[in-house]
């Protein structure tokens, strides 16, 4: 088996191959990499995060056309970065005084055209100097390789985990707020971060579809939403628990949402396009008994290093690849099922599960899955 310095380099050189060959279709002597996603993408779980608001890292990244690397990055950042967030060999370092990119907002730019050695320069973010090439950068990363494969099922057993047994120890009459900041610290222990959290007391569940946590208590049902972030890579789950038996009403809904995720899991298969799988998620709705539920809220899509990557809509043209990570998140008003879910050249497979956790069988592809259910407190 590789060791592990020599899996990180494979995954870094396919990752730098893919760039360089989207430079040279594009015309471009390099493509630079500013966001905080994509910086994690190249680096396989590098940060050049200082600022969690700005989409922009502290650093950037460029590969040529011809396959070098560079790390651009001012005074500050350039001594952290290297000695920290990148790894493999081959990172040339351009550094700049602090100053310049304030004075000279084409700082980056001229300064990568230059280590390309003249022409033209691509970037994941609008740069002064340089041509926005986002979606195509998007489009190179979504394919997982091995490696990433591995850190998104340990990602997704983890916080299957975490938050089913923060669900178990919930009691009704906590507040949402602190149901919230209970999911995060327990997301914390394994090293990810939430990203997004929800939570719906009551009411709130059918209300409202991203449920923001405020000062409500619950008191019978519950729903605790997370998108947990961890070497970059994110998975996106939801649970429901009841005080107390699950009222009924409220299981036969939550089958019927299982029913259109697993309409929506079969339809997600390489080649398919985004709009292909709404058209299904629309179908799946209608034999249900609820036409047009697919309208108040979207049904998930595509996740890797952002919690949607693209989401499934009537337009969409983007198309599933044979190895990559999806999130859907249908909903009937009331309940709601999310898991993310792998594919795989053997089919599709739920990386997020809780253990023990109830469940409605769905049926995939011939297989039978598992969609998590209401969670009754006390079993």
């Amino acid at each position: 088996m590789p060791t592990r310095e020599l899996r990180e380099l494979r995954e870094l050189d396919e990752k730098t191959e893919r760039l360089a060959r989207l430079a040279r279709d594009s015309d471009l002597s390099g493509i630079v990499l500013t966001t905080q996603t994509n910086f994690a993408w190249l680096t396989g779980g590098g940060s050049n995060r200082i600022d969690g608001s700005r989409e922009p890292g502290a650093g950037n990244l460029m590969v040529t056309a011809d396959g070098r690397r560079f790390v651009i990055a001012n005074a500050i950042e350039m001594p952290r970065l290297l000695a920290e967030e990148v790894s493999g060999e081959g990172w040339q370092p351009v550094e700049y005084p602090w100053t310049a990119e304030h004075a000279e907002p084409e700082t980056v730019a001229r300064l990568a055209r230059e280590a390309a050695g003249g022409g033209q320069v691509g970037a994941d973010w609008p740069i002064a100097g340089a041509t926005a090439i986002e979606r195509p950068i998007t489009r190179a990363r979504n394919l997982l390789t091995p490696e990433e494969v591995e850190r998104y099922v340990a990602l997704g057993a983890d916080a299957g985990r975490l938050l089913g047994d923060l669900c178990r120890a919930l009691e009704p009459g906590e507040d949402e707020r602190t149901i919230a900041a209970r999911a995060a610290a327990a997301i914390a222990t394994s090293g990810a971060r939430a990203i997004v959290t929800l939570v719906a007391a009551d009411d709130r569940v059918a209300r409202f579809r991203h449920p923001v946590a405020g000062e409500r208590r619950w008191r019978q049902v519950v729903m605790v939403v997370i998108c947990a972030q961890r070497h970059g890579l994110v998975v996106s789950l939801s649970r429901i628990v009841s005080a107390g038996r699950v009222p009924p009403a409220l299981t036969d809904l939550t089958a019927r949402t299982a029913g259109v995720y697993g309409r929506l899991l079969e339809a997600t298969m390489p080649g398919a396009r985004g709009s292909d799988i709404f058209e299904a998620a629309q179908r799946a709705y209608a034999e249900a008994g609820f036409p047009g539920e697919e309208q108040k809220h979207h049904q998930g899509g595509a996740t890797g290093y952002r919690t949607r990557e693209w989401v499934a809509h009537p337009a969409s043209e983007e198309r599933v690849q044979a190895r990559q990570a999806f999130a859907w998140n249908p909903s009937i008003t009331g309940t709601k099922v999310e898991e993310t879910a792998l594919v795989e050249d053997d089919g599709i497979r739920v990386i997020t599960g809780s253990p023990d956790w109830p469940s409605h069988a769905i049926t995939v592809g011939g297989r039978t899955l598992a969609a998590p259910a209401v969670l009754e407190l006390g079993r």
